[in-house]
């Protein structure tokens, strides 16, 4: 069965072709954020959890945070983590830092994705403050360095699975988004998210 039966020969290809073309495109743009929203919502691909406060109970056993950062091919950004891991115990509150730099000489607009490696570990990965929760907007040539506050969560250590983990990786990958208007780009030169370096 043709998607275009009343059109004959090349132009029917060429119609088929096109069609292809714009349905992939409109997947392609929008896997990233139904991906961040699928595993946000069902714990998929280690996703972690959002809190509004700290732990009230730090345990003295320690669990190494190891620190990972990449791009997509088409944002050009260098992007990386400050420090490549630190060890924290469990319950603890620490506090990481990311820096960025757009290396092209027009404003980019980026979204982080996030993780964390074991994926049994996802669900115990509390994060209270993060540079991933809004939309970064980087001047040409301009570098920022973006924290990220989180904890253990103690009922890890009860957790039938997670209770092995020794190590947790924490990767970020930052995309390409649209530039916000006007006054969301002059909002955000302005949060406290970032601290710019030039």
């Amino acid at each position: 069965m043709t998607l275009f039966p009343n059109i004959q020969g090349a132009k029917r290809t060429v119609l088929q072709l096109v069609t292809v073309v714009v349905v992939m495109g409109a997947l392609s743009w929008a896997s990233v954020p139904f991906y961040s929203w699928f595993c946000k919502v069902t714990g998929f691909g280690g996703a972690t959890n959002v809190v509004e406060t700290a732990s009230d109970v730090i345990l003295e056993r320690e669990m190494k945070i190891r620190f990972d950062g990449s791009t997509d091919p088409s944002l050009p950004w260098s992007f990386k983590p400050v420090q490549r891991e630190m060890t924290v115990k469990i319950g603890q509150t620490a506090l990481a830092y990311y820096e960025a730099t757009n290396t092209s000489n027009r404003p980019v607009a980026g979204q982080a994705t996030y993780n964390v490696v074991p994926y049994e570990a996802g669900g115990f990965f509390d994060k209270i403050e993060c540079f991933c929760f809004t939309e970064q907007v980087l001047q040409p040539g301009e570098t920022v360095v973006m924290p990220v506050s989180f904890f253990v969560d103690p009922a890890i250590v009860d957790d039938r699975d997670a209770k092995y983990v020794h190590t947790i990786t924490l990767s970020y990958t930052f995309f390409e988004i649209p530039l916000p208007d006007q006054d969301t780009a002059a909002l955000s030169d302005t949060a406290p998210a970032a601290t710019k370096l030039n």
